[in-house]
């Protein structure tokens, strides 16, 4: 009988989703048809799925000192660079090269999931996650979700958990 992982990857599994299957962890896969007009990714994603932009986070790609880096933060916000660049022990942050940050996680944008990266980046995880008990970050792929507990993700990808999120 096949592994879990492989029956995921036949079945259109993404790596994100096959990285949680193998790691057994608990999560939900939500699907929507995303529109190409909506003007962000992230709001999109709370509307379709009737979830509170608060606890949707979209995963960005900066590059702190030279490293490049993934920030996990709410969508109702914006990303924070001197906080990360703290968070990480770095000096000074900026927004990666969106091709840059494609060929390194392997995701397009708008779909790049903190999970299942082509190169494992170090990620921090902004500190208001810990106020849910499960939210919802890209599954890599535009229109696709997964829902998991915030200290299963922070385990999954050895994030530092920060405030790097503001309103």
């Amino acid at each position: 009988m096949p592994k879990k992982p492989k029956k995921q990857q036949q079945s259109g599994g993404t790596p994100a989703t096959v990285a949680l299957t193998a790691a057994g962890v608990d999560f939900t896969v939500h699907s929507y048809d995303h529109d190409p007009a909506h003007p962000s990714y992230g709001e999109e994603a709370a509307e379709a799925m009737g979830v509170s932009p608060d606890r949707v986070f979209k995963t960005l790609v900066a590059d702190v000192d030279g490293t490049l880096t993934v920030a996990v933060v709410p969508v109702s916000g914006s990303l924070d660079l001197k906080s990360l660049a703290a968070a990480v022990g770095g000096k000074r942050a900026t927004m990666a090269d969106p091709a840059l940050a494609e060929r390194t996680t392997g995701y397009v944008l708008g779909g790049i999931s903190p999970l299942g990266q082509r190169k494992r980046l170090r990620t921090v995880l902004d500190e208001s996650a810990l106020a849910f008990p499960t939210i919802c970050v890209s599954a890599g792929r535009r229109g696709l979700e997964v829902e998991l507990a915030p200290g299963e993700l922070a385990g999954l990808t050895g994030a530092v958990v920060a405030g790097v999120g503001k309103a």
